[in-house]
């Protein structure tokens, strides 16, 4: 199909795509079809496709800006490039101004995807360091037969790519792969292990073996042989000593900026809201006319009456959702599918019903991602300075001795001597621990276990703070694979799941910008997290919401898991026999056992394991 070029007309779009690089006995079209349609909830509005002899590019369109415009891919004026896209660049009509009077570029449209193509087209590989946005992206010149693709400086949007049997595939998510003959499923061991300890999967090589993550803030080229990645962003610290009142105010110039280019659209925008100051200010500056908010029917676990009250004040209507724990179960194949690969976090549930319950009404909703790793936000941040003194005072070998005596016992006041039971770079992983390395291999069946722990994944991170205090230390971490391998990944994946666009104003590189700037003793109080941050939402938010801790979705599994109906549905998955090819199925059921007596807390090992088998049902049992 890479004969006529489609007009050319306005278009802002978000969307996915998929693709493959390489020649094979099949209908190329056809296959490149298949992979489209199966993110095809990415976007319900519309299709595009090109295909030559060698490349094949699907994409899937959700309008947003420019509603009867434009599709992709999308070609250059000549046709030698092709480009898809999933994004939004904010800066693309300064960029465009800047071709235009410096290079006197010709534009056919009035969109962002043709800024980028244009970029592309002078600056080459320089073209995503110039970019302010969301985005994943590839162009293909059809002289060279060469590609270029780029993910966004965070991790917002998603990007994966695999080199099997000849061929390059790539796509916004895993399961477009799937219909292609070049594809084989297999599970990646290391990376089994790694997510029974994260919840989620840290490395670049996910759990479907030789299946690949391009790295947040990365660009790629690719000749047909050789897949070649260059980091274009570096997202470390340079604090500089400021007062707190100058930086709160920096601060909220950079959110309410930052917040003014998230809300450009032709559709209405919403806004996600919690009970917390992250979505509560993101709402506020916004002023949405919907905000929406989930909660449970357990008491403790609802903070949809909090984010309620808020719009009472602020004059907007928010639209509010219990869910059950019937409810809960039941979309948890669901959840597991659109993940692409095994995900422990609880909270993605929650965000799969609050989406579905958005997208009844709109295209759009902002949301408060980011923030947390930004400014400071983990309540984990706290012991680094009782940690550090801790750590200081007592020799490491003692604190290692009174972290295994401690063992499996959960305290408010014993985690602490848990937490700093080791030196950091050897026990912090993040916002989640579910397993250690020994707990890790000795659930799994030997054939699954590796020598790969934990500190192989944290290592190479630490190394490049070296010297910075343990606040940066975490914050660097959690950024690069907290942020983009969890929280964005359930962000993005819910959403799309309902072909919802989630825009998130903190994740934006002015932001950053000025947050890398923030010395440790701003962000961080010995009664507070992400001090300065709140001290800049006072300007618009009430006491209350300024000062509430974070609680970040609650789910009350723990308590669910005590009623046989809820036992009952682990048990049943626990015994099935693709079970017993992974896990030692003896343990777990002595697990649930110990749980459900209240004899230990096991319900984040036990949610865990089960939302693996979930997946693995879906990829390998149901899709077999």
């Amino acid at each position: 199909m890479g004969g006529e070029l489609p007009v050319r007309q306005p278009e802002r779009i978000m969307c996915g795509f998929a693709g493959f690089f390489g020649t094979g006995d099949y209908d190329r079209e056809q296959v490149i079809r298949a992979m489209s349609e199966k993110i095809a909830h990415r976007g319900p509005d519309g299709e595009g496709v090109f295909v030559d002899d060698r490349i094949a590019l699907g994409h899937r369109r959700l309008s947003i800006i420019d509603l009867e415009g434009g599709t992709q891919p999308m070609y250059s004026a000549d046709g030698r490039y092709v480009i898809v896209f999933n994004g939004e660049i904010y800066n693309f009509k300064d960029i465009r101004r800047k071709l235009e009077r410096e290079h006197h570029v010709k534009f056919q449209t009035n969109c962002d995807t043709e800024a980028i193509l244009q970029t592309y087209m002078i600056y080459k590989e320089r073209t995503a360091s110039l970019l302010r946005g969301m985005f994943a992206f590839v162009i293909y010149d059809t002289q060279e037969h060469t590609l270029y693709g780029a993910r966004d400086a965070f991790g917002i949007k998603p990007f994966y790519y695999a080199k099997m049997m000849d061929t390059l595939l790539f796509g916004s998510e895993i399961k477009a792969f799937l219909p292609h003959p070049a594809f084989r499923k297999e599970v990646n061991k290391e990376a089994l292990k790694m997510y029974l300890i994260f919840q989620y999967s840290p490395m670049k090589e996910t759990i479907f073996r030789n299946v690949y993550k391009l790295e947040p803030g990365t660009y790629f080229t690719y000749d047909g042989k050789h897949f070649l990645t260059e980091q274009y962003f570096n997202a470390s610290f340079r604090p500089k000593d400021r007062t707190e009142d100058e930086t709160a105010q920096d601060i909220y110039k950079e959110v309410e900026n930052s917040v003014k280019y998230h809300l450009i659209a032709d559709v209405e925008v919403g806004s996600f809201l919690s009970g917390g100051v992250d979505s509560s200010f993101i709402a506020t500056l916004a002023r949405p006319d919907k905000t929406y908010s989930v909660g449970f029917k357990t008491d403790g676990f609802d903070e949809s009456t909090d984010a309620k009250a808020l719009c009472d004040i602020l004059k907007i209507k928010n639209k509010r959702r219990e869910i059950t724990a019937d409810e809960f179960f039941e979309a948890l194949p669901a959840v597991q599918y659109q993940s692409d690969e095994p995900h422990a976090n609880l909270s993605a549930v929650p965000l799969y019903f609050l989406s579905e319950m958005a997208a009844e009404d709109l295209k759009v909703v902002l949301s408060g991602e980011g923030a947390d790793e930004f400014f400071g936000g983990y309540e984990t941040y706290h012991s680094s300075r009782s940690g550090t003194i801790y750590k200081k005072i007592v020799p490491w070998r003692l604190r290692k001795k009174i972290g295994e005596k401690i063992g499996e016992k959960e305290h408010r006041g014993l985690n602490f001597f848990k937490r700093n039971a080791l030196n950091l770079e050897d026990s912090y992983i993040g916002q989640a621990f579910i397993m250690d390395n020994e707990q890790a291999n000795a659930v799994l069946k030997e054939k699954y276990r590796s020598d790969l722990t934990y500190q192989d994944v944290t290592r190479p991170y630490f190394n490049k703070v070296r010297g910075k205090d343990e606040l940066h230390k975490k914050m660097y971490l959690d950024m690069h694979l907290w942020l983009p391998n969890d929280i964005l990944l359930k962000a993005d994946k819910m959403t799309m799941a309902h072909s919802l666009e989630l825009r998130v104003p903190y994740l934006d590189r002015k932001v950053w910008k000025y947050a890398r700037t923030i010395p440790s003793y701003l962000l961080l109080s010995d009664s507070q997290t992400k001090t300065v941050f709140r001290k800049s939402s006072e300007k618009v938010l009430p006491d209350e919401w300024v000062k509430r801790k974070k609680k970040g979705f609650p789910v009350p599994i723990r308590q669910w898991l005590w009623e046989e109906k809820y036992a009952y549905k682990f048990r049943e998955m626990f015994n099935q026999p693709f079970a017993k090819e992974f896990f030692d199925t003896e343990m777990l059921l002595h697990w649930l056992k110990d749980h459900q007596e209240k004899k230990a807390n096991n319900q984040r090992k036990l949610y865990t394991v089960y939302a693996f088998l979930l997946w693995y049902k879906a990829y390998f049992v149901d899709e077999a």
